[in-house]
């Protein structure tokens, strides 16, 4: 094969029908149903999810009240992939057979009872499911949903949705979150410097003036 001159234009990919895509999905996601935390039964699936917040906490009254009248400012938006997504090991097209997103969102829940000073009736959350080929979809509109609404939790607090780092991995620091909301047993094992609360919430305090 010959060489050929380097031309940067020939490595753009451009697809008007992608974009639209991704639009179409996430008006689908903003038209789902909101439940409350904890949701009533386990389900199959994969996909994409958002928590809102409607409680009385000082450090997010923003985000309550404009949650109150429409869910529309989510405080944080995550996905569940298949198992061995990262990998590119999902068995087939069975991502309709997995309880991934069901699970992420039990986490959550876990989180925020230990969570101090967080009331789990005060979050709901709206999910979509993505099944088979559409599954490779779920990390663009993620982004799409973190991109656009630029949620608290995603963007300015770090740290809510980590995992228990695991034995021998305890020399990093508390997360935002967990400076903000001890109580996870785990992260009271991180032996790394965090930030200090009054950095954290001045971050906060900036990012909802900005909101609405």
């Amino acid at each position: 094969m010959k060489p050929q001159p380097f031309d940067r234009s020939k490595h753009i990919y451009r697809n008007n029908d992608f974009a639209e895509l991704i639009k179409d999905a996430v008006r689908f996601f903003n038209g789902t149903p909101v439940h409350p935390l904890p949701l009533p039964e386990a389900f199959d699936g994969t996909g994409v999810y958002a928590l809102y917040y409607t409680g009385g906490h000082g450090l997010y009254e923003k985000y309550a009240q404009l949650n109150r009248l429409a869910y529309s400012h989510p405080i944080y938006v995550g996905k569940a992939v298949p198992r061995g997504w990262r990998q590119s090991r999902t068995t087939g097209n069975r991502t309709e057979a997995s309880k991934e997103l069901h699970h992420r969102l039990r986490e959550h829940v876990r989180s925020i009872t230990f969570g101090q000073d967080l009331v789990l009736a005060d979050f709901s959350c709206r999910f979509v499911i993505f099944e088979h080929e559409a599954s490779d979809m779920i990390g663009t509109v993620e982004a799409a949903l973190i991109k656009h609404h630029k949620p608290l939790w995603n963007t300015v607090v770090d740290g809510f949705g980590n995992h228990d780092p695991g034995k021998g991995r305890y020399q990093q620091a508390r997360s935002d979150w967990d400076v903000i909301h001890p109580g996870r047993t785990w992260a009271d094992k991180c032996q790394g410097t965090p930030k200090v609360r009054p950095a954290i919430t001045a971050a906060i305090a900036s990012h909802l003036q900005l909101l609405g």
